[in-house]
């Protein structure tokens, strides 16, 4: 039987981010293959938390590059960048929350993400789209922020996942906009 190892790493990403002390017998059972086929793929958690980093680095360079940032208003881009996370929420919701991750050394992807988002927000206060008062780091920690809670509410049935583009970009762009006073 081949096993589809980004789907594995989905379903781990789901569970994980529901029960976060899930043991590999759980991963395996919620992947529907057995405890074996996950240790001959992930020789423990340290291995699947990494899998699963790396797939959600992958995942999340592709959003940001068929966003196309640099293209278009920083607004038309925002709203195609999140529009591009929803299929990686959950497992974005996972990582951005695992601890483990974040101990000693931190994949230098995740810079590389911060620091593409980060260009597009103040590519956005450049042009008068964006409001100044808040940095383009802030914008974009609030983005994940909305992401996270997004696919969370969306996975607890709180939400329709319909609503994900629309909750996500309307609340982010209503505080990041910059008024004009009339």
């Amino acid at each position: 039987m081949t096993v589809d190892r980004d789907r594995v790493l989905h379903s781990a990403a789901a569970l994980l981010t529901r029960k976060a002390t899930a043991t590999m017998d759980e991963v395996a059972k919620a992947a529907g293959i057995g405890r074996a086929t996950l240790h001959r793929h992930f020789a423990g958690r340290d291995a699947l938390i990494k899998a699963l980093e790396d797939l959600g680095i992958r995942e999340l360079y592709a959003a940001l590059d068929k966003a196309a940032l640099d293209e278009g208003t920083a607004t038309e881009a925002l709203r195609r960048l999140i529009a591009g996370s929803e299929p990686v929420a959950g497992l974005f919701a996972f990582l951005i929350t695992e601890n483990q991750l974040f101990e000693g050394e931190q994949n230098e992807g995740w810079d590389q993400i911060d620091a593409r988002i980060a260009a597009l927000f103040r590519r956005g206060q450049e042009s008068g789209e964006f409001r100044i008062d808040l940095g383009p780091a802030w914008l974009t920690d609030a983005l994940y922020g909305l992401v996270t809670s997004a696919a969370w509410s969306i996975q607890d049935g709180r939400t329709a996942s319909k609503d994900y583009q629309h909750m996500v970009a309307e609340l982010l762009l209503g505080g990041a906009r910059r008024s004009v006073e009339k």
